[in-house]
């Protein structure tokens, strides 16, 4: 899918206008240089997630603080607002603490049955505490008893990156300044928009939404043709709404994204403007498999809570092994297994098909379930885009 040369489309924070303004599109800028797609990522969780970005919180305009931005009418009351939330989110934190320890003294087995309940309750006292990215980790803690064999390893290993999360949030004043706001946005803050802008002609890799029964978020990843770096943009609708941003698969956007700061973030809140520019574009420089494992091993030091971390594979053959279908590379050496949603989405069949055995490329998010192809790329036609989701 192509945008008209002619068509300049009009942003507003995370959403587009209903209108589309038809001007004439500017002469390529210059592009800022930065580093390649491991340096910075978003979700937080988020998510989540972001890759889990968390959805930061409540928090109105002109409120500031670890984590907040906005226009301040008063910094004063602005200050004391942001240390009440802190120290909410603090009591919240220490009654987690208080029930991951009596879970691990009552041994993880009486967690299948003591049943959802008091997982609920406990994350509705996280909400309270106005710390939605803790509420988010409790609700999965309490979905894991009973989701198959193992489930006492996983829940453990989701124990100990929530205990992590909460002491690192109960130290947070003696951690480094980037990393604190890792923690603060993985708690539930808004990660604050303050890097510098980044002037790129924009490849957008892919597009697909995710959500729950109150919020529906798009996630949108996009790569800068001659900067080389990946962004993350999120946009939310309602429950059941399709949020308003949308982004053609394969469409070249001239235009600024200015990236959230904080260890690990690639996300990113366009500019007003986006100008289609005429002309395909190749896909970003990937890489083996064994590149693509380095490449989240190493967000991971910056961010121990991602889950996912955004890489392209070049000469990779989807094959089928003995626990399902995975990428392996062309010569054999590696390979990676791909999720269970994504062994059981059509872009599977789709991905098969467009390799039909040879070599490809493709684009996705690496993690520790395996990974998530969201675009390809065949020798036959490297300029053409395919979308898997």
């Amino acid at each position: 899918m192509s945008v008209a040369p002619s068509t300049v489309v009009v942003m507003k924070g995370m959403g587009v206008r209903s209108t589309i303004e038809p001007v004439q599109a500017p002469a390529p800028a210059g592009a800022s240089r930065s580093t390649g797609s491991g340096d910075e990522n978003g979700d937080g969780g988020g998510s989540r997630s972001e890759h889990g970005d968390a959805v930061g919180g409540a928090v109105g305009p002109g409120v500031v603080g670890p984590g907040v931005v906005g226009e301040v009418a008063d910094p004063e009351a602005a200050r004391r607002r942001a240390e009440r939330r802190a120290a909410r989110i603090t009591s919240g934190a220490r009654e987690l603490e208080q029930r991951l320890t009596d879970l691990l003294r009552g041994g993880l087995a009486a967690a299948g049955q003591s049943g959802y309940g008091l997982w609920e309750e406990t994350a509705a006292r996280m909400v309270d505490a106005q710390a939605p990215g803790l509420a988010g980790r409790v609700r999965e803690l309490g979905a894991i008893p009973g989701s198959g064999p193992g489930w006492p390893v996983r829940l453990l290993e989701e124990c100990a990156l929530t205990h992590l999360l909460d002491r690192a949030w109960l130290t947070a004043g003696r951690l480094p300044a980037p990393f604190a706001t890792t923690v603060r946005t993985r708690v539930g803050l808004p990660s604050p928009v303050a890097g510098t802008p980044v002037r790129d002609h924009w490849l957008v890799l892919a597009q697909y939404d995710t959500g729950d029964a109150r919020l529906t978020t798009r996630r949108v990843w996009l790569y800068g043709t001659a900067g080389g770096r990946t962004a993350l943009v999120l946009s939310y609708g309602a429950a059941g709404r399709a949020p308003r941003l949308s982004l053609p698969v394969g469409a070249v956007l001239d235009g600024e994204l200015t990236p959230h700061t904080g260890s690990g973030q690639l996300r990113a809140e366009p500019g007003e403007h986006f100008a289609p520019v005429a002309g395909p574009a190749a896909p970003p420089p990937g890489g083996p498999v064994g590149a693509a494992l380095d490449a989240y091993g190493s967000a991971l030091r910056e961010d121990p809570w991602l889950d996912a971390w955004p890489v392209t594979l070049r000469d990779v053959v989807p094959a089928r092994a003995e626990y399902g279908w995975q990428l392996a590379d062309a010569d054999g050496r590696e390979a990676l297994p791909l999720t269970p949603d994504a062994q059981s989405r059509p872009g599977l069949w789709r991905l098969v098909a467009l390799s039909g055995g040879a070599p490809v490329t493709v684009f996705g998010e690496c993690g520790h379930r395996g990974f998530t192809p969201l675009a390809a790329w065949s020798p036959e036609a490297p300029a053409e885009t395919v979308p898997l989701v």
